[in-house]
């Protein structure tokens, strides 16, 4: 049995403690926001939140969770999604859709850690984060516009 906090939300599961994190939140919670791409974590698409730090969920077994706080794109609080969807649609960054969960996830992980990253820093912190729609500099400008917004006291 494995206990797992997912949004705030204890659940005890009967699973392999191998399951990987990706699936078990998929298929065993129906929290399909987190989205399956290369599974090697080299995408990003299946980004989470593991007690704040972006983490790859394809390739994280849910035993290295147990006892942590997880969060996913269902569960990502008004005060960091709000600003940053707001700003994904003015820049009009997403195009096919797939990886936007995991970039959002990326962002917000990036923005409390540093809430007025420079050009050099969101590409750092994004990196990983593939699109395949090639949408980086819309990212980019929506992560500062994002940032701009906490700085005004809107959102974030």
């Amino acid at each position: 049995m494995i206990t797992l906090n997912v949004n705030g939300q204890t659940h005890e599961l009967d699973i392999p403690p191998d399951a990987p994190l990706l699936w078990v939140l998929r298929e065993k919670l129906q929290l399909t926001g987190t989205k399956f791409g290369c599974g090697q974590s080299l995408c990003g698409a299946c980004t989470v939140h593991v007690d704040g730090e972006a983490t790859r969920s394809c390739v994280t077994a849910v035993s290295e969770v147990e006892g942590k706080k997880v969060v996913t794109v269902e569960g990502l609080v008004p005060r960091w999604m709000d600003p940053l969807k707001e700003a994904w649609l003015a820049e009009e960054v997403p195009q096919c859709g797939y990886c936007q969960p995991g970039q959002l996830m990326a962002a917000a992980a990036l923005l409390v850690k540093n809430p007025e990253p420079s050009d050099a820093e969101i590409d750092a912190g994004m990196s990983g984060n593939i699109c395949r729609c090639g949408t980086y500099p819309r990212i980019r400008k929506a992560i500062r516009r994002a940032s701009r917004s906490a700085a005004e006291g809107r959102g974030v």
